[in-house]
């Protein structure tokens, strides 16, 4: 088994704000409705962009939402025009077409769970979410799986991950002296015929303020493989290791400039801005 490991640095984010926005976000499109053609409309009667309701009923298990591009000169609504295009490639009553997304579970007071189904350049992905506490989000799970039609074992592969929000909490509100958590509250394997991996993200708060995320990757050659994978390894430990860091230290970048973007607003001045970019993102001032 090969084992890589990196640690950045992240502005923290306060867990009050957080939450209320999630509480505000869920709010608005628990109160929203089906519009005309399928938008889906706010309580103040404006059209979420860019999310249309597909098939189904709105908020309701098997509701299905997405974007469906318009034809020159098309007249048909986006419910016949997806179910149109999903007789063309033979989807029919499957689970989702292709660049959709369906609703299993609309329960804001326990969780929210969705999946999604994207086929492009010959790969057939299939994304499952689930929120659990929607209003106070407890925990993330994400499931993954993805196959070449006809590309044999090789092309498959499969994956699930899981934020226990609750222990993240936990482990930045130690003290900066005191140990790391003991377990990752943020932990995703991978598995595929010849290998599999396993990531986790340990936080730690620092004397600054500021978080140190510890990102471990382990990876390892599966059954009769193993030797195989651990020669590979030997060869690919330099590439992996530089890849881990880039990838670490870039999704910390990307954080911090959003953070010192992010102006924290609370009670009707969070929900109003967070209505306004739902309905115009591109005009939306930065929350």
């Amino acid at each position: 088994m090969a084992r890589f490991a990196h640690t950045v640095t992240v502005a923290a984010l306060d867990r009050g704000w957080f939450e209320e926005a999630a509480g505000a976000l869920v709010d608005l499109l628990d109160a929203s409705r089906e519009g005309p053609d399928g938008a889906v409309v706010l309580a103040d009667g404006r059209a979420v962009d860019g999310l249309r309701l597909l098939k189904g009923r709105h908020l309701r298990p098997g509701a299905r939402y997405g974007e469906v591009p318009a034809a020159p000169g098309a007249t048909a609504t986006p419910t016949e025009a997806a179910d149109s295009s999903a007789r063309a490639s033979g989807a029919g009553d499957s689970a989702a077409a292709p660049s959709s997304v369906v609703l299993r579970a609309w329960r804001p007071s326990h969780s929210v769970e969705m999946e999604s189904l994207v086929v492009e350049d010959g790969l057939s992905l299939k994304v499952g979410l689930r929120l659990s506490g929607p209003r106070r989000p407890r925990a993330v799970e994400l499931s993954l799986s993805g196959h070449q039609p006809g590309g044999g074992s090789l092309y498959r592969f499969s994956g699930r991950a899981k934020a226990d929000l609750a222990a993240w909490w936990a482990a930045v509100d130690r003290l900066p002296s005191a140990p790391p958590a003991a377990r990752a509250p943020v932990a995703g394997r991978a598995v595929h015929r010849l290998a599999k991996a396993r990531l986790t993200l340990t936080p730690r708060p620092a004397e600054d303020g500021s978080w140190r995320i510890a990102v471990v990757l382990s990876v390892r050659g599966r059954w009769l493989l193993r030797p195989v994978g651990a020669v590979v390894l030997l060869f690919a430990r330099g590439p992996l290791e530089r890849g881990l860091r880039e990838a670490a230290e870039s999704a910390a970048a990307a954080w911090n400039t959003a953070l010192a973007e992010l102006t924290p607003l609370h009670g009707e001045a969070l929900r109003a801005e967070i209505a306004d970019a739902l309905t115009d993102p591109d005009g939306a001032a930065t929350l």
